[in-house]
């Protein structure tokens, strides 16, 4: 049994928005919002980043048309007492998203980390 850090995407739209700060803040608070209700307060959430196709370079994880954005959302967790990487992704995966119902979500990465003991 270990425990992990499990890094995931998630695709939030917001709908009625014109700047990409603003859209950023709504996804972010919105996703805390449902993430608190189910006392789910140790999920991180932040602004993924996406590279620069040209530079590489990373940027903010939104895109605006028709005054509806989608922003990229990044989440972590840790998940203590896993079988492996597939299990602690499984219960990460579970648990984020029967908070977010409806919302796209993929694990990005899962990495071991070391017992506190």
């Amino acid at each position: 049994m270990g425990n992990y850090l499990v890094a995931m995407e998630a695709a939030w739209l917001v709908r009625d928005v014109e700047q990409i700060d603003d859209a950023i803040g709504v996804a972010v608070s919105e996703a805390g919002k449902r993430l608190n209700s189910e006392d789910m307060d140790y999920v991180e959430v932040e602004v993924g980043a996406t590279g620069c196709p040209a530079c590489g370079e990373p940027f903010d994880s939104a895109f605006i048309a028709a005054d509806t954005a989608l922003v990229g959302l990044a989440l972590e967790m840790e998940v203590y007492n896993a079988d492996g990487e597939e299990h602690a992704s499984r219960i990460a995966k579970s648990e984020v998203g029967g908070a977010l119902r409806d919302v796209p979500l993929s694990v990005v990465e899962v990495v071991e980390t070391p017992d506190e003991d």
